[in-house]
């Protein structure tokens, strides 16, 4: 079974579109781009729509540019990438393609794939819910940058469903950034106020 694990960046008020303020960039240094890299290592991205037209947008000109980012840019660009979207798409990007019939159906379709070893997402928000509320997502990394951004789409929905996890790892960087890997869950701790008061030293 392939593993499947989505990487975010995120604001302490839980924004996590990198694009909205400036929470983001002043933090990006050597260590969270390693991160972020291994992140990456995998036989296939899998994309929402608008996540998917931004890297389009950036990584085939970065590639040909030939820069600092050139090496992982062509990683991208060799990579297969499955885009999850309800209207028709043209892609140019190569080695990118449509994901075809119902999302959750499809995905655990690739997870089963033997040929398939890691499924990698980054960003896409709605995809991650989605797919974590199916049970089908291993690992959920989180570049927790200590600003706020104030406004914007957070990865968690106000009203949506409660989700539990528990912590992979924990790795704190120079700059104040923590990186947490966390995974569901599948037995969370129960407990009322009265048994948690209960398990407090007497004074």
């Amino acid at each position: 079974m392939a593993t499947i694990s989505a990487s975010l960046f995120t604001a302490l008020d839980g924004v996590v579109d990198p694009m909205v303020g400036s929470w983001h960039f002043p933090y990006f240094n050597e260590e969270m781009g390693e991160a972020v890299d291994r992140t990456h290592d995998a036989d296939v991205m899998l994309f929402g729509h608008v996540t998917y037209e931004s890297f389009a947008g950036a990584w085939p000109d970065r590639e040909a540019a030939g820069g600092q980012d050139a090496v992982f840019a062509k990683r991208l660009g060799d990579m297969r990438k499955i885009v999850a979207s309800r209207s028709p798409l043209t892609l140019a990007w190569r080695n990118s393609e449509q994901l075809q019939g119902d999302l959750v159906e499809a995905v655990t379709a690739l997870k089963r794939d033997p040929s398939i070893r890691r499924i990698a997402l980054s960003g896409s928000v709605s995809v991650v819910r989605q797919l974590f509320d199916a049970g089908l997502l291993d690992e959920l990394h989180l570049f927790v940058h200590p600003a706020t951004a104030g406004s914007g789409l957070r990865l968690f929905e106000e009203g949506g469903p409660e989700r539990q996890f528990k912590l992979i790892s924990a790795q704190p960087f120079r700059t104040g950034v923590v990186y947490l890997v966390y995974g569901p869950d599948r037995d969370p701790p129960t407990g009322t106020y009265d048994e948690a008061t209960a398990s407090l030293p007497e004074e």
